[in-house]
């Protein structure tokens, strides 16, 4: 499994926030994942720019810790923040759909974020007392380990009507491409089950059940076991079918 790398990005506002900052990230390591902060990873004699370009370049999420004093700074542009805000735009820019900023609020009164930032899903951290809950759905997402799975869409509950099969449909075309026949050749409206049987090509067991298609869609009309005959309906399949020349 991969070790996801994130970059958190904040103002030194305080000397509680940095600790605050450092013991967020001391906790995402203890969690497996690989948190980059400059309190670890810049030394003095560091070029500032570049530990900002190269991390935030290779990190797969940046954490953006926002409180009053990160989101002034970002949205003048102002210092460090504003550097690495400046390069996380260009980046956003050529990737529009990207989800790799995470805001953090730590605010304690209001839940601003930089202006860049704002139709973007936040974290709330700025309640003591739900840090775990909040920590829980951060490192989910980091490790790409919902809470909750989306589930499968299932099969309708409500069952379809089957189409006809195509072999019967074709059976009752043909049967009554027979039986059409059979009426143009004689003027008797009567028509002989024996004949028919004799003129399809297929078992009686099937002729009977295409036979009874026809009756139940009002094709054929049954006078007794031994005769038919085409119903007025029949004809006018007959026609719209063009059974007859």
């Amino acid at each position: 499994m991969s070790i996801p790398k994130v970059f958190i990005s904040y103002s030194h506002d305080s000397t509680d926030h940095k600790k605050w900052v450092l013991d967020l990230a001391t906790h995402l390591r203890a969690s497996g994942v690989d948190a980059v902060v400059d309190q670890w990873d810049l030394k003095p004699g560091d070029d500032l720019a570049h530990f900002m370009e190269t991390h935030l370049a290779s990190a797969d999420r940046v954490l953006m810790v926002c409180t009053k004093t990160y989101v002034e700074k970002a949205n003048k542009g102002i210092g460090g923040v504003g550097y690495e805000k400046m390069i996380v735009t260009a980046d956003l820019l050529s990737r529009i759909d990207s989800n790799k900023v995470i805001p953090i609020i730590r605010q304690t009164v209001t839940k601003e974020v930089p202006s860049f930032l704002r139709s973007k899903l936040y974290l709330d951290f700025s309640i003591s007392d739900q840090y775990e809950f909040s920590f829980d759905e951060l490192i989910r997402t980091l490790h790409n380990a919902p809470l909750y799975e989306k589930p499968p869409v299932s099969h309708s509950p409500f069952p379809s009507t089957p189409a006809p099969p195509k072999a019967q449909s074709d059976g009752v075309m043909e049967l009554m491409k027979h039986v059409t026949m059979m009426f143009e050749s004689t003027s008797n409206q009567l028509l002989s089950y024996k004949s028919l049987v004799a003129r399809m090509p297929i078992s009686r067991i099937m002729l009977d059940l295409i036979l009874a298609s026809c009756v139940k869609n009002g094709l054929i009309v049954i006078i007794s076991p031994d005769y038919f005959r085409l119903s007025e309906k029949g004809k006018l399949y007959a026609i719209e079918n063009k059974l007859i020349k």
